[in-house]
């Protein structure tokens, strides 16, 4: 069963919630119970915090996909590379509250539910409705579980390392002192991964495998740069106080204002290509919802077949545009369905899809793949043999009885020459499991 927006969350995932929330609600009694240990430094990085995932949630792009929206709005957002991390200088500051151990030279006395309690403060901060503006944009309900998780796995591994003094006297604060925050932040961030792919795996019910494989490849990327902040603003705190945190967060702030708007020239790009290739529905040369439909197939299958973000990316570009070809032609094939035809009509048909999408100013690799997609499996880029396959298991599903086993008969008895039998079963396996997930994560 395929995960639906706005559906129920899988009991996993609910239960992690559970363990999230359970945790808050401990660390903020306790904390206003016994008090909060130096008030200045909790306000300093609670309002971080706060500004972190607020100015994530400035509107630099495209809202959300309204109700009654064509086809093309439901096409995959998200996937780039670095978007697992959308508040980079809010993760930063959490996770530098979290291995503070000194300020100006003084030794720090907040414990662990302290640190949890400010973070879960600033994140519901970040959240409240403004006025004008309806429900506030703040971290959804997952993020903001693991974001509690990890905060709390950093202090608990650190502080006991803070109040051994033993410890502490041989690391000293050099380089020493410096590699062991790093490698702290290094194994938080594992941790993320981990829950990470935890909670989308349960939501798609696809491998968790695929998904911890997507999760690590974003770390080098946006998780590196908020590992290493989050260890300087800890050092800069503990030999300047308070006074480094403005200088030292201003880098990866203007970093992460700059990745909202490539993330928003993203998704307008997305968009774009969406509504382009909408052109042979509008045209009457394919069925309504095809090339969304092809689209979402090929991605999944693309993730199946451990493709990471860029390619995943021209996966997408291509099957959205694999039909454009087809305005060349006088007459509209019955049912937009290329997968009969001769195989020298379906090569016509796909260079002149290269040639318009060539013209459109698209990353060449997708004009590529589009005009290979007719070609035999094995003279092919993995990714147009997956457009190929999944655009002809389509084509191949409406024809008659029979349906999706029909069709997936068809192309494995085509495996000799014209699909790959990884990608044929590719296919089947995300078939089996209900088709492409349509879930995003809370």
């Amino acid at each position: 069963m395929k995960g639906v927006p706005g559906g129920e969350a899988p009991v996993a995932v609910r239960l992690l919630h559970a363990a999230a929330l359970a945790l808050a609600l401990v660390a903020v009694v306790h904390t206003l119970w016994s008090g909060v240990a130096e008030p200045g430094h909790a306000l300093a990085f609670g309002a971080l915090v706060a500004v972190g995932e607020l100015g994530s949630c400035v509107r630099t792009g495209p809202g959300p996909v309204p109700a009654g929206a064509g086809p093309e709005a439901g096409v995959r957002r998200g996937g780039l590379p670095g978007e697992r991390e959308p508040a980079p200088l809010g993760s930063a500051g959490a996770f530098a509250y979290a291995l503070l151990g000194r300020s100006a030279g003084e030794p720090t006395g907040q414990g662990v539910l302290q640190v949890v309690a400010v973070v879960v403060v600033a994140q519901l901060l970040a959240a409240v409705p403004r006025p004008g503006h309806g429900r506030g944009p703040g971290p959804g309900h997952d993020r903001l579980a693991r974001r509690v998780l990890t905060v709390a796995f950093a202090a608990v591994c650190f502080q006991p390392l803070r109040d051994a003094e033993q410890f502490t006297g041989v690391l000293g604060e050099g380089p020493a002192y410096a590699v062991l925050l790093v490698a702290l932040l290094g194994l938080t961030a594992l941790c993320d991964a981990v829950l990470a792919a935890f909670v989308r795996a349960a939501r798609t019910r696809y491998p968790y495998g695929t998904h911890l494989r997507d999760e690590l490849r974003g770390l080098p990327g946006i998780g590196s740069a908020v590992c290493a902040t989050g260890a300087v603003m800890a050092l800069g705190v503990a030999v300047a106080g308070l006074w480094a945190l403005p200088v030292l967060c201003v880098p990866l702030l203007l970093t992460q204002v700059s990745f909202r708007r490539y993330a928003a020239v993203r998704a307008t790009y997305r968009q774009t290509i969406a509504s382009l290739a909408r052109a042979t529905e509008v045209a009457g040369y394919t069925p309504p919802g095809h090339a969304r439909r092809v689209a979402e197939l090929c991605t999944a299958v693309g993730r199946e077949l451990g493709l990471g973000g860029g390619e995943l990316a021209v996966l997408e570009y291509a099957a959205l545009m694999h039909d454009i070809g087809q305005l060349s032609l006088v007459d509209p094939l019955a049912d937009g369905a290329t997968a009969r035809l001769p195989a020298a009509e379906q090569r016509r048909i796909a260079l002149l899809g290269g040639a318009v999408v060539r013209q459109t100013g698209v990353d060449a690799k997708v004009a590529v793949v589009v005009e290979r997609q007719a070609d035999p499996y094995r003279e092919q880029p993995l990714t147009a043999r997956i457009v190929r396959a999944v655009n002809a298991y389509e084509d191949l599903r409406g024809e008659g009885a029979g349906g999706a086993l029909r069709a997936l008969e068809q192309l494995r008895l085509g495996t000799g020459h014209d699909y790959q039998p990884q990608v044929v079963e590719a296919l089947a396996a995300v078939l089996a499991r209900g088709g492409p997930p349509r879930v995003r994560t809370g």
